[in-house]
């Protein structure tokens, strides 16, 4: 895998776990355990996917199992700079609206 398509987390901002790289089968896995860390505290209400370069089923698979952890345990997390892509492929799923926080 590319250094430039591997997944990756950013917990610089306050409040923000921010993702870039691919999030995709190759990444799936680890991306979903890194998730499901990063906004276990409830302390980083925001996912901002700004960074996605490229995203595929799996992906959004992990996006949306992450945002489910999270609601079960309690924490509001809000998507920011969803890609068109990612949005696209939800769209076609039928999942966008799991993309907007209840």
């Amino acid at each position: 895998m590319a250094a430039e398509a591997a997944f990756r987390l950013d917990r610089s901002e306050p409040g923000t776990l921010a993702v870039s790289g691919m999030l995709g089968f190759a990444t799936a896995a680890a991306a979903l355990q890194a998730l499901n860390e990063g906004l276990r505290a409830g302390d980083r209400p925001r996912l901002d996917l700004a960074g996605v370069r490229a995203c595929d089923s799996a992906g959004l698979a992990c996006v949306l199992a992450a945002l489910a952890a999270a609601r079960v345990r309690g924490h509001a997390v809000a998507l920011q700079h969803v890609p068109d892509g990612l949005r696209t492929l939800a769209r076609v799923s039928g999942v966008e609206a799991l993309l907007t926080p209840a």
